[in-house]
């Protein structure tokens, strides 16, 4: 089989790191993981053999689909399921590799009706989205579940808003009234907020991969995944001359370009058209005109040794990047595709 002409460099040190900086933000709570969608993109498997070496010990994916692709849990390791269960889910779930986060009425009652068994519950603070609700707590919900972690999820936790503080107060109160072991709240964001959104454990996702969710981790957070191309093609464009579909970029003088293999098909959406850039070493190589669906079309001018087959790697900073494309730093790493060879260093 032919090498892909695509990688995407890893840093097992920096995702570590990260963590570290997370769990110590997390105080005297446990600091878990969110590997959902294969680990943002970077690989489950390899993320959570990674953090738990580090000392992480709760995990959560969004599917049983995700939670059968890591085949067996390590001794000592937690696994939750997000999603819950559908009645398709309950053989998966009463196999015991993993707990169900159980979110609606129907759910607590097929859990309870399969025979029960440790679960987790997420229950819905204002966001409107997964979990049940606290009046139906109040009115014993749970109720003879062996209940292992409460959980929540913050809405607004990027940004400085009320509603934080009101879904912190409104999750506390349920403390002590569902005989669930631990309680948690916060995501990546929801840490930055302070200790006291941080509760028994917290379960950080985009922050672990090198996303910045709020200024106070900027500075501490480091970059995990760095996508790579190689160059198909070195061509000289003249001055005038038209570069990319519908030519909305036009040479103002003559030009050296290179043509990449990526493109939106890889995750490297249209977004960066105009706006992006590759690198040779620490010399930035524009992109010009749009991005196609398997090509980019960079300017290396400033790069006069690059050639055919060279590597060059996409300037990939999560807040930088986001800025440049006009998408959230979530799209930037679960949009990178499987076309990339993924290695850890």
């Amino acid at each position: 089989m032919c090498d892909s002409p695509l990688r995407l460099r890893l840093d097992r040190s920096a995702l570590v790191h990260n963590w570290q900086w997370l769990d110590q933000r997390s105080g005297a709570a446990a600091c878990g993981a969110a590997i959902k969608a294969d680990g943002y993109g970077l690989g489950a498997g390899e993320v959570m053999r990674h953090l738990s070496g580090a000392g992480c010990r709760d995990f959560f994916v969004a599917t049983w689909a995700e939670a059968n692709a890591l085949g067996s849990v390590a001794e000592g390791l937690s696994l939750s399921v997000f999603h819950g269960v559908r009645a398709e889910d309950m053989a998966a779930a009463r196999a015991g590799r993993a707990r169900p986060v159980l979110n609606t009425r129907e759910q607590v009652q097929r859990w309870k009706d399969g025979g029960g068994g440790l679960c987790d519950v997420m229950v819905d603070t204002g966001m409107n989205r997964l979990g049940v609700a606290p009046v139906d707590i109040a009115a014993g919900l749970l109720d003879g579940l062996m209940v292992e972690t409460l959980l929540s999820h913050l809405a607004c936790a990027d940004e400085d808003v009320p509603m934080n503080a009101a879904q912190c107060t409104d999750f506390a109160a349920l403390k002590g009234r569902t005989g669930a072991r631990r309680m948690s709240l916060a995501n990546s964001a929801g840490i930055c907020l302070g200790g006291g959104y941080a509760f028994d454990l917290t379960r950080p996702g985009l922050a672990l991969y090198g996303g910045v969710p709020r200024m106070e981790a900027a500075g501490h957070i480091r970059q995990v995944a760095t996508p790579e191309a190689q160059i198909l093609q070195r061509r000289r464009v003249g001055a005038g001359g038209k570069v990319g579909y519908n030519a909305t970029f036009i040479a103002e003088r003559d030009m050296e370009l290179a043509i990449l293999n990526i493109g939106y098909a890889d995750g490297y959406l249209r977004g960066f058209s105009g706006s992006g850039h590759a690198l040779a070493g620490q010399v930035k190589l524009p992109v010009l005109g749009r991005v196609s669906m398997d090509l980019l079309i960079v300017n290396v001018d400033a790069a006069p040794d690059l050639g055919e087959g060279d590597w060059v790697s996409i300037g990939y900073d999560l807040p930088e990047a986001a800025t440049a494309s006009g998408l959230s730093q979530y799209e930037l790493l679960t949009g990178l595709g499987p076309r990339f060879n993924r290695y850890w260093g």
